[in-house]
């Protein structure tokens, strides 16, 4: 596709409640832009966008619709890509069903997710499918490595306006508990290719059989390549091990994973744990589920709804709730309705979920709907280390002040599937006793590890090109704000060591050797916390996990939530992508909204994202206007949140519409009021005129509804009539946009 075809910017149509939101907001944009000659474009890669377009022959002509994200994977590798992105599902299993029996109540003819795929078209399905699970969409757009940070506009109302913290005891009996040994950190062997290779992953039985896991590995020279593996053994007594210490504190057991992410390795872990919770009444009725089909890796949801459905299902329940109340308590993700911290892997990510409760003092939800202290347990110790200083810190020091603490920015690697985040491909559960080796096509094995049958291993992988944007990303940034810059990484981890061998050459380069701190991610913790508890600044250069982890961590003890950071990613062939934040609460939101009429979905990220593309797109192509258009979005921003507009978290108080009101207004009176393009002055001063005169009608038809459950005819595929009479109840306000 050439340039020419593209719209100026396009801003990607996601799920649930940034979806919902675009409805609100997309017209305010397409109204203004179109004033300064800009054009805007949608691209859909929601997940049920992507289940139907992975199925084009089974749909009607009126059904089909494009691969938007195969087609945005190409455009983010030219010079002039400007695309804001949105938060989208990283589907795991339940939630790729739940959108599948959606759509086909729908009247889509798609195939059910096989579970066991048999015939030739179920695993054709299932491998169709397969590709959309987990991180299918960043991977693909992530062709530059993040820049990510509080707006100055975001820290400023945080100082003003704190955010509750809960209060830490030095007594909290509060921890993390990880493995230690055995596990991927300790496993892991990582080497840098001189030239480059095709590689071939083989499994050698003890029996003597070879079986190819996967070949035809294409990777360029200077390459990073790390594999390991977690032993199923040692989680499995790790797991017993934590349940029956939980027990004896009395405090809640809570797991942490990323199952959406790392899309093979998490949900397997998530049901060691679940049969670990439930050992007893698995190992009774172990050929009862294998004949019925049972996963635990999907959790206790889909496991009790499987279990009811057996003849002997009821006596199976009240064995399993008798178990319940002899173990530990399981923290909660919804205490009212009994939804356990076990009960979907998708449903705790650990990058929110840990966060919060650090926030909370060290309390999470228990069963009784009572805060309680709690054992967190993060299997691998890769990262692990970072909650455990998190936790013993505030511990020794007590709660963050968001009033007077500093910031930490985040430079992060994840450019063309870095690290652990691009091992999907390359995961795999030992099916037997034997060996697994990493074979390049020179002959060379490059690793070798014994392994046992139902462990965990895996292969990543991280490039020269993106490793150099990298540093020189860190470099850039550490110049422009003089902040003390911190990279993260671990001389005894394997992966670290090799990427050292790029980090400390470039540094001795640039003359900057003596002024950047190499730390492993425990110290660099307690050093970042050191820093922001003074009040002062510091930039985290990390690899591609710790860069999601911490730019949720810091940010919700900083300024209360991750969704209004900036996000920029610099792409590597000239390009912008522009994220609006996180989106881990956007299904409470989505609840509220049929529920109760409210959307409580802030889109601040939204406004900070354009703001940041608009001023791009005056860079890239020259556009005078639109870096005027740009300056008056941050100036909106800045006037909306001093001003107390954004949405309130109940019903009958504003919500997400009536921020989107109260922002078209405030760009258009910035815009009205800025010398630097009389046209624009002119254009927009009667729209900023009759949005401020219209002020109380206005306010009150975005009100009306408050408190009614509405109908918007789906949740992962709402129809579009519907969200739109939702989400622009304003005629008054449409009649001004339109």
């Amino acid at each position: 596709m050439s340039d020419q075809t593209l719209p100026d910017i396009i801003y990607t149509k996601t799920d649930e409640a940034p979806q919902l939101a675009s409805a609100s907001l997309l017209p305010i944009l397409r109204k203004f832009l179109s004033q300064a000659d800009i054009s805007i474009g949608t691209k859909d890669i929601s997940l049920a966008g992507r289940i139907l377009a992975a199925f084009p022959e089974r749909l009607t002509d009126a059904q089909k619709v494009h691969d938007d994200l195969g087609l945005l994977g190409t455009v983010v590798k030219q010079p002039s890509a400007n695309v804001i992105k949105l938060p989208n599902v990283s589907a795991s299993v339940p939630q790729l069903v739940a959108a599948v029996k959606e759509l086909q109540g729908q009247g889509y003819d798609i195939p059910d997710y096989p579970d066991a795929p048999e015939t030739a078209d179920e695993v054709e399905a299932r491998k169709q499918y397969d590709a959309l699970k987990g991180s299918a969409v960043n991977p693909v757009l992530r062709e530059g490595n993040s820049d990510r940070r509080a707006p100055s506009s975001v820290k400023a109302y945080a100082r003003a306006n704190p955010h509750r913290m809960g209060k830490w005891s030095g007594d909290s009996k509060t921890r993390v508990s990880t493995m230690g040994a055995n596990d991927f950190f300790s496993n892991e062997t990582s080497v840098t290719l001189s030239d480059a290779q095709t590689l071939k992953i083989e499994l050698t039985g003890a029996d003597g059989s070879v079986t190819t896991l996967k070949d035809g590995i294409a990777m360029p020279a200077g390459t990073i390549v790390d594999a390991t593996f977690m032993s199923a053994k040692a989680l499995k007594d790790f797991f017993h091990a934590q349940i029956a210490r939980t027990l004896e504190d009395g405090t809640l057991f809570s797991l942490h994973m990323k199952a959406t992410m790392m899309k093979v390795s998490d949900p397997i872990i998530f049901g060691h744990a679940v049969v670990a919770y439930l050992q007893p009444v698995f190992d009774k009725y172990a050929d009862d589920f294998a004949a019925a089909g049972i996963s635990p890796n999907a959790g206790f949801g889909t496991l009790f709804d499987a279990i009811d459905a057996m003849p002997n299902g009821k006596a199976i329940r009240a064995e399993i709730d008798a178990l319940l109340a002899e173990r530990p308590p399981l923290y909660m993700v919804n205490s009212d309705r009994g939804i356990t911290n076990l009960h979907v892997p998708s449903d705790v990510i650990i990058d929110a979920s840990m966060p919060a409760v650090i926030r909370a003092g060290g309390k999470g939800w228990g069963p009784d709907g009572n805060e309680g202290d709690t054992n967190c347990v993060i299997p691998d110790s890769s990262y692990a280390p970072v909650y455990d200083a998190s936790v013993e810190f505030c511990k020794a020091n007590g709660a963050l002040d968001p009033v007077t603490a500093g910031t930490v920015q985040n430079v992060g690697l994840m450019a063309q599937k870095a690290e652990e985040y691009g091992s999907h491909p390359t995961t795999f559960e030992i099916p037997q006793d034997g060996t697994v080796r990493v074979i390049a096509d020179n002959g060379d094995v490059l690793h070798t590890h014994e392994v046992e049958a139902g462990d965990i291993w895996r292969m990543a992988s991280a490039r020269r090109a993106p490793i150099e944007n990298w540093i020189q990303l860190a470099l850039d940034r550490m110049a422009t704000t003089g902040y003390e810059t911190i990279f993260w990484l671990d001389r005894n981890r394997a992966h670290d060591a090799q990427l050292l061998q790029y980090v400390e050459p470039a540094l001795e380069k640039a003359g900057v050797a003596d002024k950047v701190k190499i730390m492993a991610p425990r110290e660099a913790t307690t050093r970042s916390f050191e820093v922001i508890y003074a009040g002062d600044n510091t930039i985290a250069v990390t690899g591609n996990v710790l860069r999601d982890y911490l730019t949720d961590l810091f940010p919700i003890l900083e300024v209360g939530t991750s969704a209004k950071m900036l996000s920029v990613v610099g792409l590597m062939n000239g390009g912008g992508l522009f994220e609006t934040g996180a989106g881990g609460s956007a299904p409470k939101h989505v609840e509220q909204l049929v529920g109760e009429n409210h959307l409580r979905w802030d889109s601040l990220g939204e406004f900070c994202a354009l703001g940041e593309s608009l001023r791009f797109l005056g860079a890239s192509k020259g556009n005078a206007a639109a870096n005027v258009m740009g300056d008056a979005v941050d100036a909106a921003t800045e006037k909306l949140l001093a001003e107390g507009h954004s949405p309130q978290r109940k019903v009958g108080q504003p919500d997400n519409r009536h921020s989107h009101y109260w922002f078209a207004r405030f760009w258009a009176e910035a815009l009205a009021a800025q010398s630097d393009n009389a046209d624009l002055a002119t254009t927009f001063a009667p729209l900023a005129d009759a949005l401020a005169e219209n002020e109380a009608a206005i306010v009150a038809e975005l009100s009306q509804g408050g408190g009614t459950a509405i109908d918007l005819g789906g949740y992962y595929n709402p129809s579009e009539a519907a969200a739109s009479a939702a989400m622009r109840p304003s005629q008054t306000l449409n009649a001004l946009i339109d």
